[in-house]
């Protein structure tokens, strides 16, 4: 029996994670914390979970707990992660990983170590919806595949304005950028999952908007193992009546369309005319990847899809699109 203990339990263990650790079969949750300890003995007493703290350490040494979910901003997954494996107890961690490629690094050494098993929230790789887009490219129905596109494009959000409280994903010592990290790491996962790291890439970054200190706009272009070449744009500051959330493959045969995060019917055009696939999510979005990660930690499952070893390749990869910009503010 998995015996889960978060670190941090904010907005995105109410619905998207949270749940799905007790519905999957041989897991449960035993304790929370957050600095606040109020807030964690609130989120505990909704969610029926017996114990609360307001201190990692101690729920970390909690005996009862025996695996933890890392849920904070990314500029503490590293120092959480590795104090969790040091004690013997696998982590599974939110994305981005880690605020910098070296945490990455530093977090898998640790693993490697102390044998203890470490895993990233990149459930993407779970979701019918993208192994829908990974078998219809793996079947060769668009030929040779030759570029991939991201565009990406989001108004600010309302928080962004207000200069004295802003959100923490815009705070480079919290969240290691803005919101590039945040969102755009589930993409270039997506395309390592598809395509396998990504051997080249180089970038531009801007402040176009002057809402907050790090960059609102990236471009980027980038290359495959198999040749295949990529690029991407976003943009963090875009007119409140435009929203782009596409990811474009092309190959000699067809042309394949999807989205990442509003999940758009998924379009493939070939000669044969165009073709529509739908898939459903989970209620919880993480449930398929947590549900592996806890088949495999109770010894009856194959090795989960994202790991460490996965994740810090992304972690990586946007580091080099933000560092050579050249970009500072």
């Amino acid at each position: 029996m998995v015996q889960w203990g978060f670190i941090g339990c904010g907005a995105v263990t109410e619905k998207k994670s949270g749940p799905a650790f007790s519905k999957v079969e041989g897991s449960g949750v035993v304790a929370v914390m957050r600095r606040d300890g109020d807030k964690a003995r609130d989120y505990a007493l909704r969610h029926g979970i017996g114990k609360w703290y307001d201190d990692a350490e101690e729920l970390i040494n909690d005996p009862q707990v025996n695996a933890v979910y890392v849920a904070t901003p990314p500029g503490s997954h590293a120092a959480y992660a590795i104090a969790a494996m040091r004690a013997g107890k696998p982590v599974y961690v939110e994305k981005p990983m880690a605020a910098s490629w070296e945490e990455a690094v530093a977090m898998n050494r640790v693993s490697e170590e102390t044998g203890v098993p470490l895993f990233v929230a990149y459930y993407r790789r779970t979701l019918p919806y993208f192994n829908r887009v990974k078998q219809l490219i793996d079947e060769g129905l668009l030929g040779d595949l030759s570029t991939v596109q991201i565009r990406f494009a989001i108004p600010p959000y309302q928080t962004d304005f207000d200069r004295t409280n802003l959100p923490w994903r815009v705070k480079r010592e919290l969240a290691g950028a803005g919101y590039f990290y945040d969102l755009a790491s589930h993409q270039l996962d997506l395309l390592d999952y598809l395509f396998g790291e990504i051997t080249d890439v180089q970038g531009f970054t801007a402040n176009v908007g002057g809402l907050y200190d790090v960059e609102d706009t990236v471009t980027a272009a980038f290359r495959f193992p198999s040749e295949v070449l990529g690029s991407g744009s976003w943009s963090f500051v875009a007119p409140n009546d435009t929203r782009t959330d596409l990811i474009d493959f092309v190959g000699t045969k067809g042309k394949l369309t999807c989205s990442t995060f509003m999940f758009t019917p998924i379009l493939l055009e070939s000669a044969d005319g165009v073709r529509e696939y739908r898939e459903e999510n989970p209620e919880n979005i993480q449930y398929y990847l947590i549900e592996s990660i806890v088949n495999y930690l109770n010894g009856r499952g194959e090795p989960p899809v994202s790991t460490g070893s996965t994740a810090a390749r992304t972690n990586r990869v946007m580091e080099r699109i933000v560092r050579s910009s050249g970009y500072t503010r």
